[in-house]
């Protein structure tokens, strides 16, 4: 089951049969009684993979600063989000919309690579090894066991 999904793995498999009988996702959203953006959001990727939409891949893919810059500049110049996920061989139309948000909001810099995990602190904000932990001016034990260089 895909982490964000509020739909089920019963409801994702009848949702796609339904889809292959020709049923648009609102019909389908209705019929089943769940909410339309995540039935939408199926049918998109149903509509690039086919059958494979259920199929979750192991390995979240990255995809180059150059891929997400065409594939934004031409959603803008008018090709659909579909037709472009299809032919990049992305795993869902809705990459598109969120690289273009991206793209609007925050221009080029935006389809960068990000650098990962917490940004580190100010190294000037250090704590310097010559004082006690606690800021109390006193040694006491804990203070050096957590700095041995205060033993000497």
């Amino acid at each position: 089951m895909f982490k964000g999904s509020s739909l089920s793995e019963e409801q994702r498999e009848a949702a796609v049969a339904l889809f292959a009988t020709g049923w648009g996702s609102r019909a389908v959203a209705t019929r089943l009684g769940v909410g339309r953006k995540a039935v939408l959001r199926l049918h998109d990727r149903w509509r690039v993979r086919g059958d494979t939409a259920l199929v979750t891949t192991p390995v979240k893919r990255l995809y180059s600063f150059e891929l997400k810059l065409n594939a934004v500049q031409r959603y803008i110049a008018g090709e659909t989000r579909v037709a472009l996920a299809k032919e990049l061989d992305l795993s869902s139309p809705h990459l598109i919309a969120v690289w273009a948000g991206q793209y609007r909001a925050e221009g080029e810099d935006g389809l960068r690579p990000k650098p990962k995990g917490r940004p580190r602190k100010n190294p000037d904000a250090r704590r310097s090894r010559n004082r006690s932990c606690s800021g109390c001016g006193v040694r006491t034990n804990a203070c050096v066991r957590r700095w041995p260089s205060w033993e000497k």
